[in-house]
Formats: structure tokens, C-alpha cells, sequence
């Protein structure tokens, strides 16, 4: 089979099961799933691909939500406004985010950006998420649980759908192709 049909097939198939399973779990974000997806083949598709897609997404996810508990527990909206706030908290932890790519495992900024803004899509699209009380519980209503949760898932599905591809484009061997091979004595 070739390459690209092989790989259209398995992303095909293992959306189609991660799309039923998120939407019959009900809580994890498929979006969020298909954006790591997404990362594991852009950061390379292999072994290496998926562990820094991990640790740059859950290291993204930890970031945004540093900003969401700095801009909701440091009282500096009533002063300056939560439009000033909220920039200058962002303006330092992307700074952050952007510095850290000098450690090996945190280099794919692209990759910590997709938790961080994962991070910020779900608390301001999700209504009720935004609060210091959700932000600070070890439930699904957290931020970087349920969105860390739902990348490293989606990281996974993007390393099941390379292997399964590399599976359905292997070549298979010729019977006694080995034994022609050999030197005769």
C-alpha cells in the first residue's frame, strides 16, 4: 500500500474511534486530541515526535494556566484594568514559554504554544471554567488536567496512526527470498 493511502486510513480509522470515544466519555476535548495529533507530525512523526509533543503541550497547559491563576488571584485588574493585566501576564509567561525552548525537551515552541493557547480556548469558550476555584481543583473542571489530559490522549492516537501506517506499507517478504539471498558454498 502506498504511504500516503496507508496513513490516510489509519488517521481515518483512529479519528473515527477517538471522535466516539471522547464524545461517549464526554469530557475530554477532541479538539484538543487532533490539535497534538496534529503536533506529533509536524514535530517529526516518530519516537521523538511523541515524547516532545507531550512534554511541550503539558509544559504549554501548565503556562496558560500560571497566566489564568496570575490574572484572577493577583488584584491588579481593579488598577490597571484586566485588558493591561491579562497582556502583561500573557506578554511574560509566552516569554517564558519562548526562553525555555533553549532546554532540549522544551524546544518545540510551536508545541508549547498549542497547550497554552488549548489552556486558554477551554477556560474562555467553556463557560463557568474561568475561576480561581476550577483552576485550583484536581478535577476535570482544571484546565490543564482536562486539556493535558486530552493532548497527551491525542499525541498517542498520532503515534498509533504512524505505527499503523508504517504496518500497512511494510513490505512483505517474498516466500524463499531469503533462501535465493544466501551464497551457495
Amino acid at each position: 500500500m502506498k504511504q500516503l493511502t496507508a496513513l490516510s486510513l489509519s488517521i481515518a480509522v483512529l479519528a473515527f474511534l477517538a471522535t466516539w470515544l471522547f464524545l461517549s466519555v464526554g469530557t475530554i476535548l477532541i479538539w484538543a486530541a487532533f490539535l497534538a495529533w496534529a503536533c506529533f507530525y509536524a514535530n517529526g512523526g516518530d519516537v521523538a515526535a511523541l515524547r516532545k509533543t507531550v512534554v511541550c503541550n503539558i509544559f504549554g497547559c501548565v503556562m496558560g494556566w500560571v497566566a489564568a491563576v496570575a490574572i484572577l488571584a493577583i488584584p491588579l485588574t481593579a488598577s490597571i484594568g484586566l485588558p493591561l493585566w491579562a497582556a502583561i501576564v500573557v506578554g511574560v509567561t509566552v516569554f517564558v514559554v519562548c526562553f525555555a525552548a533553549n532546554v532540549g525537551e522544551l524546544s518545540s515552541i510551536p508545541a508549547s504554544f498549542y497547550g497554552y493557547a488549548g489552556t486558554f480556548a477551554f477556560l474562555l469558550q467553556t463557560p463557568g471554567k474561568l475561576t480561581l476555584a476550577n483552576l485550583t481543583s484536581f478535577g476535570l473542571g482544571n484546565a490543564p488536567i482536562v486539556v493535558g489530559l486530552s493532548l497527551v490522549i491525542g499525541a498517542a492516537f498520532g503515534y498509533a496512526s504512524a505505527q499503523a501506517a508504517a504496518a500497512l506499507t511494510a513490505k512483505v517478504a517474498e516466500p524463499g527470498a531469503a533462501d535465493r539471498t544466501r551464497a551457495t558454498p
